[in-house]
């Protein structure tokens, strides 16, 4: 499989696989019903709509989507609309679980509920995939809505969460780097001598088939001329697929530097937990929402794949 350079290629890539099913939480809000009936009528995914039935089928009727072929099914408020969408998902009824008009608090409880959840053994960390115009391939960011302030350890399951994203668009050896402000280790600058021990695991095998070079500054990891001028020499540099960000505010700089100065557009997933999780931002654009809900079919048809 070549790998996914953009985000057209990314949506027929998902119309060619099996359509994975999407139980959308709340679905009674018109930029998620426009947003998962597009996608629905594409043949990208399919979808059940959880939440109150009379909303539901309003906004449906208000976006144009045509509810033909999808399952609705009625709660009345945003914790039991939660917790049954998660039931659909541990019943094999979907694949993917997506936050709509639900409260984030509502949706990460029944998420992460010790009992009936879907916790995973790793982290829960959100992973944006990004088409920029200005570079020439899909960059992959990490964490940038999740984890504050991680630890070391977290960061190693960040990576590895963003591992198998790259996997599902065909990135079999990623080149990947942890973007800090300085590209030698500095003791002064706590983040850099966190890359480089995160080269050294990479270079042990800890993250399997990669290229990791750390740390790099932001123009080093994405620009070749940076790394002419500077004369540093990386297997990474000026081609990265994907940037681990030392914290949430970095990372969240970023990602809105991307969208609101950069045109990027973007889909996003949680991983972490047994299934992909789209938790889009109020700020995304309709196109990113419709990437969102595309990539993670596309992430769970891949694990899937993989679990056999």
């Amino acid at each position: 499989m070549e790998p996914i350079r953009n985000l057209v290629e990314l949506k027929n890539m998902a119309r060619r696989l099996p359509s994975k099913r999407v139980v959308v939480v709340r679905a009674d809000e018109e930029e998620t019903m426009a947003a998962i009936g597009e996608a629905v009528a594409d043949n990208m995914v399919e979808a059940v709509l959880v939440g109150p039935e009379k909303g539901i089928r309003e906004a449906a009727e208000k976006t144009g989507v045509d509810l033909n072929g999808m399952k609705v099914i009625h709660a009345e408020d945003d914790n039991t609309a939660s917790y049954k969408g998660v039931e659909v998902l541990r019943n094999g009824g979907a694949d993917v679980i997506m936050k709509g008009l639900v409260s984030t608090s509502s949706f990460l409880h029944a998420i992460l509920d010790r009992e009936t959840g879907i916790r995973g053994r790793g982290v829960l960390s959100h992973v944006a995939v990004f088409e920029v115009p200005a570079y020439h391939k899909l960059l992959l960011l990490t964490d940038a809505a999740m984890n504050i302030a991680p630890n070391f350890e977290m960061k190693i399951a960040m990576l590895k969460n963003i591992m198998i994203v790259a996997g599902s668009l065909g990135i079999t050896k990623p080149k990947a780097t942890y973007v800090c402000a300085k590209e030698v280790p500095y003791e002064k600058m706590p983040c850099t001598m966190e890359a480089a021990r995160m080269k050294e695991l990479a270079e042990k095998g800890e993250f399997g088939e990669i290229i990791f070079d750390a740390p790099l500054a932001m123009d080093l990891a994405v620009s070749k001329d940076a790394c002419r001028i500077k004369r540093v020499e990386s297997p990474v540099g000026g081609d990265a697929d994907i940037l681990l960000l030392p914290d949430i505010e970095a990372a969240n700089v970023l990602y809105k530097t991307l969208i609101f100065l950069a045109e990027g557009e973007l889909g996003a997933v949680i991983m972490g937990a047994q299934y992909p999780v789209v938790l889009t931002s109020r700020a995304d654009s309709a196109e990113s929402k419709l990437c969102s809900i595309v990539l993670s079919g596309i992430v769970a048809g891949y694990q899937a794949g993989k679990d056999r």
